[in-house]
């Protein structure tokens, strides 16, 4: 019987769970699973005892998982009024869906952000439009997968566009609009960062779009390119993840000691966050992912395993804390 404390996994995609299951039965976890797109929480009974982690992303709607984020949030907050150890609890996750307070956090931490602005609205988002000086793209503020994002030269363009009917308004109707950053390359860059370690940064080649999750499920092509592709009906990762390659920065690089310090102050203890480099090598912060994943065929390349790190994590720094607490009390 294991000493280690049950892990508990807050999901709704099946597909993103064995990397980080096998890795946790392999360090001598228990692991339970916690489907969150149905599902019910009795306030008079306390929440089992063990680690959880919350896994639960912000395009979840986009899988027909149209409850899971309230969802989510219910849960999140009933864990930490009975004291359970979340990772990437409710704060983080609150961050990780609405990139509006994504880009206040990276103001407070002195973070370079492209110009970013929300609104709701056709006549707000189209005065909005008219404040920008060039180009600019469009995001949902609850976003994932890359969905939302279009590009627009001007604001007449974005007015033609927003009034044909054909503008997507995402799962709660708040746009983003943000400056756009013209990379010399097509490709942005992703650091992983666990705890207080920066684990590797990775490139991602955004020349056949910004569907840019780098986990093995997600690169089988779908049947339907309007959903994600661990929906497709292929079985099997192919052999060769060209998309992703490793990106010379260093855990030493002043961006990176940003990051971590972000991460740090407000509670996020896994992210894969996203920036682009200009023509000029400025680079400009633009997106904290907390439900991150990993490519295996990079994993393999590097030989740092990202869910294996984060298991490393739990038992090397949650496992001690929670001991720690407990002998506290």
């Amino acid at each position: 019987m294991s000493s280690l404390p049950t892990v508990h996994i807050l999901f709704e995609n099946p597909a993103w769970n064995p990397p980080l299951v096998t890795a946790l039965e392999e360090a001598g976890f228990p692991v339970e699973l916690h489907y969150l797109d149905d599902g019910a929480i009795d306030p008079s009974v306390a929440p089992p005892d063990g680690i959880w982690i919350n896994r639960v992303s912000p395009s979840s709607h986009t899988r027909e998982h149209s409850h899971t984020v309230a969802m989510a949030r219910e849960w999140l907050f009933w864990l930490s009024a009975h004291g359970r150890r979340v990772i990437n609890g409710s704060h983080a996750f609150e961050v990780e869906m609405s990139k509006l307070r994504q880009e206040i956090l990276l103001r407070k931490y002195g973070v370079k952000t492209p110009r970013t602005v929300l609104a709701a609205g056709r006549d707000e988002l189209v005065r909005l439009a008219l404040t920008f000086d060039g180009a600019f793209i469009t995001k949902h503020n609850q976003g994932g997968k890359g969905l939302g994002i279009m590009l627009f030269n001007d604001a007449e363009q974005f007015e033609d566009w927003i009034d044909s009917g054909s503008f997507d308004w995402g799962p709660d109707g708040k746009i983003i609009l943000q400056q756009y950053i013209q990379p010399p390359e097509p490709f942005i860059t992703r650091v992983e960062l666990v705890g207080d370690r920066f684990l590797f940064a990775m490139r991602s080649r955004t020349d056949e779009g910004f569907q840019l999750c780098p986990s093995d499920a997600c690169q089988v092509p779908a049947t339907n390119p309007a959903v994600c592709p661990i929906d497709g009906e292929a079985d099997s990762m192919p052999a060769n993840d060209s998309k992703f390659s490793l990106a010379p920065v260093r855990a030493d690089d002043p961006l990176v000691l940003q990051l971590l310090e972000l991460v740090q102050g407000e509670g996020i203890e896994v992210a894969g966050i996203e920036f682009v480099e200009d023509r000029d090598g400025e680079r400009y912060v633009y997106d904290i992912n907390g439900t991150t994943n990993y490519s295996g065929v990079l994993a393999q390349q590097i030989d740092i395993d990202g869910m294996t790190e984060v298991v490393r994590y739990l038992k090397d720094v949650v496992v001690p804390q929670i001991a720690a607490s407990r002998r506290a009390a």
